[in-house]
């Protein structure tokens, strides 16, 4: 059974090699502002968390789906797609990508607990069969450590780890010590939950263990 990443995650695709799946990875071409902006307009008014990551995890495994039911007609197995988000406070998070703002954010964080939301998406892809879906969220709640210095926040900020990941931090290298409690699936921090891309795989009929490399 193949495995197809809908995107070009590092620790995502580190999440999946963890636990024995060799995927091959497509990057999604996903205008993500677009898509937020687009649902915003149609509601009229912001999504909430949970909503956004799925929307955002649907477009682009749906994305890649097309384009490997079309460019490999051979593919036979699964494409998986997701987005993350953290919400602290009633204020959402995405990624920094400055110091500045990253900085900030963890002057902001520290000695609180905000929540991860990470939509997923896994479609089905069979020859000459029509692609069939499934999606979930997963959420995990992250309690950071209260006594974090404010050096200590400079020096993990010029390492730009935190720049390019949602919320800022990571559970999973260097920023794991300043975290005192996950609630939730631990995966689900580092990128996607793999308890729950195993329960969509479960109702596409794919046993998980026939993911394995």
């Amino acid at each position: 059974m193949q495995v197809c990443l809908a995107s070009t995650s590092p620790a995502r695709l580190m999440l999946l090699r963890q636990v024995g799946i060799e995927p091959i990875t497509h990057s999604p071409r996903t205008d993500e502002d677009a898509v937020t902006a687009h649902a915003a307009a149609e509601r009229g008014a912001p999504l909430a968390p949970d909503e956004l990551v799925l929307l955002l995890a649907r477009a682009k495994a749906a994305d890649v789906a097309e384009r490997l039911a079309d460019e490999d007609r051979s593919f036979d197995g699964l494409v998986i797609g997701g987005d993350s988000m953290f919400a602290l406070g009633g204020q959402v998070y995405g990624k920094p990508h400055t110091a500045e703002a990253a900085a900030r954010r963890w002057r902001e964080m520290r000695g609180e607990t905000g929540v991860l939301h990470s939509g997923h998406s896994v479609f089905r892809v069979q020859p000459g069969v029509a692609p069939r879906e499934a999606t979930a969220v997963a959420q995990a709640s992250v309690t950071f450590a209260a006594d974090i210095t404010d050096d200590e926040i400079a020096a993990y900020v010029a390492t730009g780890e935190p720049l390019h990941v949602a919320g800022a931090f990571t559970v999973d290298s260097l920023g794991g010590a300043f975290i005192t409690r996950v609630d939730g699936d631990p995966s689900t921090v580092v990128g996607m939950s793999l308890s729950t891309i195993r329960r969509l795989a479960a109702e596409l009929d794919v046993t998980w263990t026939d993911l394995w490399s």
